[in-house]
């Protein structure tokens, strides 16, 4: 049987093998920030809560609210291969959520790399949005 340890020590060692940058690792709370500046990635969390891997980045804070930008983010959710745009208030967030159990190094790769094509296709969208 695989402890949150191990399941903690297993997201560290995808990280590390894909050349993530660990800005914070805290065995207590199991949680990682990392960037990839690169991929767009900046002050991403990972928080091993067993049994699921949840990975949010923030993005942008909405500064005038529309139903038209909601409405936008919404359709662009259907476009993003793994994660999705979640608010939390008029912060808006890139998360995923995938099991530990059985968690390879693709699946966490691709959940990464759905986030970096994200920031790189979409980023002047997110940019106008943030204004």
């Amino acid at each position: 049987m695989k402890t949150k340890q191990n399941y903690f020590q297993k997201v560290k060692e995808y990280l590390l093998d894909s050349n993530y940058l660990l800005k914070v690792e805290n065995t207590e709370s199991q949680m990682f920030v990392i960037d990839k500046q690169e991929d767009g990635i900046h002050n991403l969390v990972l928080d091993c809560e067993d049994p699921i891997l949840i990975i949010e980045q923030f993005l942008f804070e909405i500064k005038n609210p529309s139903t038209q930008i909601y409405k936008d983010l919404l359709m662009k959710n259907r476009d993003i291969i793994h994660g999705a745009f979640v608010l939390d208030g008029d912060r808006v967030s890139f998360r995923d959520t995938l099991q530990l159990e059985n968690l390879d190094r693709n699946e966490l790769e691709g959940s990464l790399n759905s986030l970096s094509l994200l920031m790189s296709e979409y980023n002047n969208e997110l940019i106008e949005f943030s204004k």
